[in-house]
This record gives C-alpha cells, sequence and structure tokens, in this order.
C-alpha cells in the first residue's frame, strides 16, 4: 500500500463538546511529514460537558491565543499548498477546524484523510486499536508512554508515528 501524496499534515483537535453547534475548539495540534509542528491552545470561557472537564481542561497548559491569532498562525505553519490534512477523528477535527477558519478559507484540501478508515479498511477495529488500547501503536513498536492522552499535539504526533510505521510495514 502506497499514500497517494506526501502533501499532508496530520491533525487533532480538542473541543468543548461533540455538538458541533455549540462547540468550539480548545486546542489544536499540527504535525508536518518532517516532524515540524504547531501548538496553539485558543481562548473560550464557553460551556463544556463533564468529560471535556475531567479529561481536556486539566491537560491546558494556560498559554492562549484567540481565533484570530490562531488563524493566522495555522495559515503561516501550513502554508499555500493545500495539504491534505490526516486525523484519526477527522469528521471532528475538520469540522472545527472548518469552524475556525470558514468553510471556504480554510488552509487544507478540501478533502481530509481519516486514518480510522484505513485501518478499518485493512481489518483492524480502530476504535480498540487507536482510542482505547493503542494496540496498533505498540505492534508497530511505538512507545506510547511518551505521548500525553488527549493533548491535542501529542495525539497529532502518534497518530504521525503510527501513520509511517503503518505505510512502510504495508507497503
Amino acid at each position: 500500500m502506497k499514500p497517494f501524496s506526501h502533501n499532508i499534515i496530520f491533525l487533532d483537535t480538542e473541543f468543548s463538546t461533540l455538538d458541533p453547534y455549540k462547540g468550539e475548539i480548545l486546542s489544536i495540534g499540527l504535525v508536518k511529514l518532517n516532524g515540524e509542528e504547531l501548538y496553539l491552545e485558543l481562548e473560550y470561557d464557553g460551556e463544556t460537558n463533564d468529560w471535556v472537564r475531567e479529561n481536556i481542561l486539566p491537560t491546558l497548559t494556560g498559554d492562549k491565543v484567540s481565533r484570530e491569532e490562531a488563524v493566522s498562525k495555522i495559515k503561516k505553519f501550513v502554508g499555500d499548498q493545500k495539504p491534505y490534512a490526516v486525523g484519526f477523528v477527522n469528521q471532528f477535527d475538520t469540522l472545527y477546524v472548518y469552524k475556525l477558519f470558514g468553510t471556504d478559507k480554510h488552509p487544507f484540501y478540501w478533502l481530509p484523510i481519516d486514518f480510522a478508515s484505513i485501518l478499518f479498511g485493512n481489518g483492524i477495529d480502530p476504535e480498540k486499536n487507536l482510542v482505547e488500547d493503542n494496540e496498533v501503536a505498540k505492534k508497530l513498536g511505538i512507545d506510547v508512554s511518551k505521548y500525553k492522552k488527549h493533548n491535542a499535539l501529542d495525539d497529532a504526533k502518534l497518530l504521525r508515528e503510527v501513520y509511517l510505521k503503518f505505510f512502510e510495514k504495508y507497503k
């Protein structure tokens, strides 16, 4: 198996709720194929659900940027090449990025890449293997203990490492 393009950026976000009508992005982690990375936490003082208060808010550092600053920094980091955004739960990650930028103004190619579907298409249970137990990462020889769970940057870095080793193994 060979990827269609190497013009990709690994993306993970954390957000206030799964409800896209109410939720807002709290943090974003972006990692280029070469390992270059960007991590931002956004200003937000709205409502969060219990799970977010318990699992996400404690991981945030407190250094926040405005939505406008985030858009500017992300555009600068991504550049003009319109890379494919590769996410593990890309339906939420890209939705919240589109919400941040506006659907037609975001810096990524319009079609995000869903790594969970790649696993599924290869007969691997995506939820069990990356969300719950990280079995895929462990089988690929990745030390998952070096990554903080539910941290957008660490999740994007782990996804990059899994992606690279996965395509190396299944080429």
